[in-house]
C-alpha cells in the first residue's frame, strides 16, 4: 500500500462535555477553532470537569486511521520532552504509524475539545512544540518512499514551512492533499492557500460545508465547482447528508453513515483516512466515499477520535 506522510500538529486532545451556555460564555462561534497560549489553556482546563485525555491532532488522527485500514503511514511534527510527548510517541508506535518527530524543550501541545449535547465540538488549541516545526525540517530524504503528502490546514499559519513542504513534495513527484481544517483557518490563511493553488501545488482539497462556504462564498454544489477549479480532486462534506466529490469533471455524491452521533471530534479526520485509502487503492469515487463515510460513522459513536478495535473490524469486514 502507498505511503502517506502526514504533516500536522502533535496534540493531546482534552475532551469535555459542556452545554451551549458554556460555549456562549467564551464568546466564540460554536464549531470553530481558537488558538490560545499556555496560560489561557490552563485557565480553560480549570473550568471543566472530568476531562478525557487522548493523543490526537487532525493529521495524526488521519494517519492513524489510514494505518488501521492497512495503509503505510508516517507523521512529522514535534513534541516536548515531557510526559505528554512520550504519550504521543507511544500512540504512534502502537498505531503502526512511523514517527518522523523530534522532541524539543517546548511543552507538548494540547487541544481542548468541548462537546455540546448536539455532538458539535468547539476547540481551543495550544500548539506548543508543534510550532517548532520549520521549513528546514523538510528535506528530500523525508519523502523517500512517500506517495502523498497530507497536510492539515492548521499548519498554514506558518506559511514558510507550509509552502516548503508542498513545493518540495511536488518537485519530487509526490502527490499532495490539503484539508482546510476550519473555517477560521480558511479566513486566516487564504493567501497561502491561493498561492499554492495558483502554482498547482495542491492535488486534493478537502473541506466541510462551513469551510467551503468560507472559501468560495457559495454553498455545496456551487462551492464544489469553485474548489474543483483549484485542484484536480475536490471534496465538500455536507454533514449528515454525506459528501460531494469532483474529479475530472465528474461529481459523485455519497451518503453519510446512519449512526446517531454522540461526539463529532475526529469525524472529518477519520473520513479523510477512508478517502485517502480508497483513492490510493485506485477505487472509484463512489466506493471511496462509502469507505470514508463508514469510518466517520464509527468514530462519531464514541467520545474522541479513537475507533475501538471492534469498530475497525466492522469497517474492514464491509470492504
Amino acid at each position: 500500500m502507498k505511503n502517506v506522510l502526514g504533516m500536522g500538529a502533535a496534540l493531546v486532545d482534552v475532551l469535555v462535555n459542556v452545554d451551549d451556555s458554556w460555549i456562549e460564555k467564551q464568546g466564540v462561534q460554536k464549531g470553530g477553532m481558537t488558538s490560545v497560549e499556555s496560560d489561557a489553556m490552563q485557565n480553560f482546563l480549570s473550568t471543566v470537569k472530568n476531562p478525557v485525555m487522548v493523543p490526537g491532532g487532525s493529521a495524526c488522527n488521519t494517519m492513524v486511521g489510514y494505518a488501521k485500514l492497512g495503509g503505510k503511514a508516517s507523521f512529522i511534527s514535534k513534541v516536548g520532552k515531557d510526559q505528554l510527548g512520550l504519550l504521543f510517541e507511544n500512540h504512534l508506535k502502537n498505531s503502526q504509524v512511523e514517527s518522523k518527530m523530534e522532541r524539543t524543550d517546548t511543552a507538548t501541545g494540547c487541544v481542548l475539545s468541548a462537546v455540546t449535547p448536539d455532538a458539535e465540538r468547539s476547540m481551543w488549541t495550544f500548539l506548543g512544540a508543534s510550532n517548532k516545526l520549520a521549513a528546514t525540517d523538510f528535506t528530500p530524504e523525508l519523502f523517500n518512499g512517500v506517495s502523498l503528502l497530507y497536510a492539515e490546514g492548521y499548519r498554514a499559519f506558518d506559511a514558510e514551512c507550509f509552502k516548503k513542504a508542498f513545493t518540495l513534495a511536488k518537485s519530487l513527484g509526490v502527490q499532495t492533499a490539503l484539508d482546510f481544517s476550519s473555517f477560521g483557518v480558511v479566513d486566516a490563511c487564504r493567501s497561502t492557500f491561493d498561492e499554492l493553488f495558483d502554482k498547482k501545488m495542491i492535488d486534493i482539497v478537502i473541506a466541510n460545508e462551513d469551510e467551503a462556504f468560507a472559501y468560495a462564498g457559495v454553498k455545496e454544489e456551487e462551492a464544489l465547482k469553485v474548489l474543483a477549479q483549484k485542484a484536480p480532486l475536490a471534496v465538500v462534506k455536507i454533514g449528515k447528508r454525506g459528501a460531494l466529490i469532483a474529479q475530472n469533471g465528474v461529481v459523485t455524491k455519497t451518503a453519510a453513515g446512519a449512526a446517531k452521533a454522540i461526539d463529532t471530534t475526529g469525524a472529518g479526520d477519520l473520513w479523510a483516512s477512508g478517502f485517502l485509502y480508497g483513492y490510493l487503492s485506485g477505487w472509484d469515487m463512489e466506493k471511496t466515499g462509502r469507505l470514508a463515510a463508514s469510518v466517520a460513522n464509527e468514530v462519531v459513536q464514541v467520545m474522541g477520535a479513537q475507533i475501538p478495535e471492534e469498530g475497525w473490524k466492522r469497517i474492514l469486514a464491509s470492504f
